[in-house]
């Protein structure tokens, strides 16, 4: 196996997480903060998403795909365009809420699609390329997917967790 099907197995399950953690959810529930300074499962599926929307976009030279196919305008966040979600302050995070969890798992999906076709095209080589010189030592694209993945995981659980709170508080 090579270290690109591993990349897209991994990112596989990443949309997996997604659709479970979204799936039957309503507006109450997807928005909901468990506590007042938490973050939603709303705000959680959204910055994973954005967060691999933003630093794919980058390491590959695609577009984003939140500005190229519209989703910046479907979600209609009074947020800064490029927002990522990054160092958010409750209030932002207060910000970011949908009417359904289709719009989450729509941009999640095609994003997801952009990811794979890259990770699909990558030879071995391709993984030592720097992509961020902003670091010391530079970041590898390697690195970023990895990076990126291991984000994207976490938050992903954090969304579960809070579905799971959400759900034994209700009944």
């Amino acid at each position: 196996m090579h270290a690109k099907d591993i990349l897209i197995e991994a990112y596989n399950r990443i949309q997996e997480e997604v659709h479970a953690t979204v799936d039957g959810l309503g507006p109450d529930e997807l928005n909901a903060r468990p506590a007042v300074d938490a973050n939603s499962v709303s705000w959680l599926i959204w910055h994973l998403t954005r967060v691999q929307d933003d630093h794919l976009a980058d390491a590959s030279g695609f577009d984003q795909v939140w500005l190229s196919q519209g989703w910046e305008k479907r979600f209609g966040l009074d947020l800064p365009r490029r927002d990522t979600g990054y160092g958010h302050s409750s209030t932002q995070v207060a910000k970011v809420r949908v009417d359904s969890g289709d719009l989450l798992t729509g941009y999640y999906d095609a994003v997801h699609v952009q990811t794979l076709g890259f990770l699909r095209g990558l030879a071995a080589k391709d993984f030592e390329h720097i992509v961020d010189e902003r670091w010391d030592p530079p970041v590898s694209l390697g690195v970023r997917l990895a990076s990126v993945l291991s984000d994207d995981l976490q938050h992903v659980g954090q969304a579960a967790y809070v579905r799971g709170l959400l759900r034994s508080a209700a009944s």
